[in-house]
This record gives C-alpha cells, structure tokens and sequence, in this order.
C-alpha cells in the first residue's frame, strides 16, 4: 500500500520518468511542486507546453529553435562554407559554448548503430548530402560523440562525402572515449575543435 495520495503517487512517477531521476530525487521535486503558488505551478507548467508548441526543427540544419530558419543559420556572419556535424541538438550548445566555432551546424539525431535497429536512414544524412550539393560547403567538420555509433557514424559519412572533393575533418580525441560532447567543458572541446584532423 503507497503511503502517499493516488495524485501525489502519479507526480511522483511523472518525475521519475525523466533522465537520472530516481526515486527520491523524484520525490523531492515533486513535494517542491507541492509547495509552489498555483501562479508559480501555472507558470511552469505554461512553460513546458509553450517549449513543446513553439519549438520546431530548423529545415536546414535540424536544430531545435522557435523560428525557421533557427537563430545560427539565419546569421550572416556565421561560415556556411563550414558545417560541424553533430548527434543531438544539446551537441550544439555544448560547441556553441566554446566561442570558437563560427561556421553553421548539422544535427543527424543519432548515430548508426544496427544493434539498437538505427541505419543510415533513420537518422539526417541524406539531408545533409542534399544540403552539401546544394551549397559550396569546403569542410565537413565530424563532431559525433567519441563511441563506437559515433565513430561508424562519422566514417559512413566521410565515405560518402571524400569522392566530392570536400574537405572531412574530426574533431581531435580530447574528449574521452564513451563521453558525451552536453558534458564536455568548454577547454577540452575547444582543444578538440582545434586538433581535428583530415579522415
């Protein structure tokens, strides 16, 4: 028998449903929620289904943003002669965060990996050799998580794009095998950024 209401139960849950949320960490947010105004519960959960209403992926480069197309790729001062090619949209402001990347992104969202029934096609590389022959790209700059799909990932999409003539680069292994780039401090990508070598 639960020692909590059926309601406070059913927040519970709801909050161990996210990422790294165990159960009493799920808990506690879900007491905090508890104890907020019915203004600052509105407030928030306002939030959440405005995020979920007005985001919408950019039809170029796959990100996440309001607009269309997102805030990178409609600036004019960024390089769109270069494309860093990423797994995930958070991949982006983890690079973003550097300050030394100035060129436009491309988020694949995900990786090739068969074991978990993920191809090719699953995932945004057809739109971005669609984007490249459409465009006068001179580097593809491969930035896929340092894992086994990510590594697969990046040499599928160099073999596919080397016999165009461009330029593939990958950032340097500074960042450590199995990591995340979201996790990544800003030192360690920006030495990544700038050691990438040509694959």
């Amino acid at each position: 028998m639960s020692l909590y209401a059926p309601s406070i139960e059913k927040l519970i849950e709801s909050f161990e449903k996210l990422p790294s949320i165990g159960h009493k960490t799920a808990q506690r947010l879900a007491f905090y929620m508890l104890d907020l105004s019915n203004e600052e519960v509105k407030e928030f959960t306002d939030a959440i289904t405005n995020a979920k209403k007005n985001l919408k992926f950019c039809s170029k480069c796959f990100n996440i943003s309001d607009t269309d197309p997102c805030n990178i790729c409609s600036n004019t001062r960024r390089d769109e002669n270069t494309i860093c090619v990423v797994e995930d949209v958070r991949d982006v402001l983890a690079m973003e965060r550097t300050h030394e990347f100035h060129g436009v992104y491309h988020v694949l969202h995900g990786s090739i990996s068969p074991i978990n029934g993920v191809g090719p096609d699953d995932i945004k590389i057809k739109e971005l050799l669609s984007r490249i022959m459409n465009s006068n790209v001179k580097e593809i700059i491969l930035a896929t998580n340092p894992r086994v799909e990510g590594e697969a990932t990046s040499m599928y999409i160099s073999k596919l794009i080397k016999p165009l003539g461009i330029k593939v680069t990958r950032i340097a292994r500074g960042i450590p095998i199995g990591g995340d780039l979201e996790y990544t401090d800003e030192i360690t990508l920006t030495k990544a950024l700038e050691g990438r070598s040509e694959i």
